[in-house]
């Protein structure tokens, strides 16, 4: 019998007043019911998230509209594509696509502003903790930065979001990502469980529609990533090859994801865009000239990102090189795409202290002189 007729044959089943009807039945695992009082403590939680005026008018509202659109910056447009030839469409219409969605998808710090009670270190110490459960199940380095961006971006569109709140915030995030980005995602019970009890199944699902309500299913914006891994990948593809293939040395490019997540953590980084981010870190690990070539910035385009990154560089020096690890059950060639976690809140409290050496500390008043 042929796949078409075993559905038939089980839709006439299942049709309404059919004798022996067959209930197909779900193998996902039944969340355990709540309690009366553990039910108002979740909705007590969740009151004043869930409810549609929260949502307020952002600059991501306008993004639904078409998100591949032509970028609004004549300037990404006149500058010819610094892609190669390829094989599979024309380089000019994948950089303008790409271009474009840097332009509509918006991040800013401001987002601070709107959360009186979150403090800038929160977000890095829940950045920190994804990037930690994202080795824990060997999800793909792509998959954090989806997180990442989903949270920043959602938190731009919220009021006044309570510190207890961050933790289902941004594990909702990674599990929205990982059904983006993975083969085979985690599971619900999986995602619920690394909150150690804190948050239920439930109420996961709950935040996953209402964050993917705020951002109006915006769902693939190219990451910082994203753009490191391309402007590598030009960067090392010998002329006959193609993007398709990974050409560039994984132990390099394990060094130049670690300097770009630590710099990620930083609240500051969402002051650039995110193919600025990633041309700087690869200047640092490539010729200058190379890197503007690749990236189709200039100079001037990544200088302040470039002066603003330092003390992470120096940070990343201090610690030494990051190890390029083995998981079980992943390839050999795709281990460095695998989100590592190293010492990052070790580390990104060196480099606050590297940034702060950089200013003269004023003297004391006793030790300031008066010259007549």
């Amino acid at each position: 019998m042929s796949r078409r007729s075993v559905r038939l044959q089980r839709r006439c089943e299942n049709a309404p007043g059919q004798r022996g009807r067959v209930i197909k039945q779900s193998n996902r695992r039944k969340v355990q019911p709540l309690s009366k009082l553990q039910c108002e403590k979740n909705q007590q939680v969740l009151k004043g998230v869930a409810k549609p005026s929260v949502l307020i008018e952002t600059a991501e509202k306008r993004v639904g509209a078409d998100c591949d659109a032509a970028p609004t910056s004549t300037d990404s447009l006149v500058r010819p594509s610094p892609l190669p030839h390829l094989g599979w469409g024309s380089p000019e219409d994948v950089w303008v696509k790409m271009v474009s969605r840097e332009h509509n998808y918006r991040h800013s710090k401001s987002f601070m502003q709107k959360h009186p009670s979150i403090q800038p270190r929160m977000r890095s110490i829940l950045l920190d903790w994804l990037i930690e459960v994202s080795e824990a199940y060997t999800l793909h380095r792509q998959t954090f930065y989806l997180a990442q961006d989903y949270f920043d971006r959602f938190m731009l569109t919220q009021d006044h979001i309570e510190k207890g709140m961050l933790q289902l915030i941004g594990i909702t995030c990674l599990f929205i990502a990982s059904k983006m980005e993975e083969a085979c995602p985690p599971k619900l019970s999986q995602m619920a469980y690394v909150t150690a009890g804190t948050y239920y199944e439930d109420e996961i699902l709950q935040m996953e529609l209402i964050i993917l309500k705020a951002l109006r299913w915006n769902l693939c914006p190219e990451t910082a990533v994203s753009w490191l891994k391309l402007y590598f990948q030009v960067a090392s593809m010998s002329r006959d090859s193609d993007l398709l293939e990974p050409q560039f040395p994984q132990d390099a490019y394990v060094q130049m994801t670690r300097l770009l997540d630590l710099c990620i953590l930083n609240i500051n980084s969402l002051d650039f865009e995110y193919r600025v981010l990633a041309a700087a870190v690869l200047s640092h690990f490539i010729q200058r000239e190379t890197s503007e070539k690749v990236s189709g910035l200039s100079g001037d385009d990544v200088q302040l990102c470039v002066d603003w990154m330092a003390p992470f560089v120096e940070s990343v020096n201090w610690f030494g090189r990051a190890p390029l690890k083995d998981f079980a059950g992943i390839k050999e060639e795709d281990r460095h795409d695998v989100q590592t976690h190293t010492q990052y809140m070790t580390m990104l409290d060196v480099s606050q202290k590297e940034e702060n050496s950089q200013f003269l500390t004023p003297p004391n008043s006793t030790e300031k002189t008066c010259t007549l």
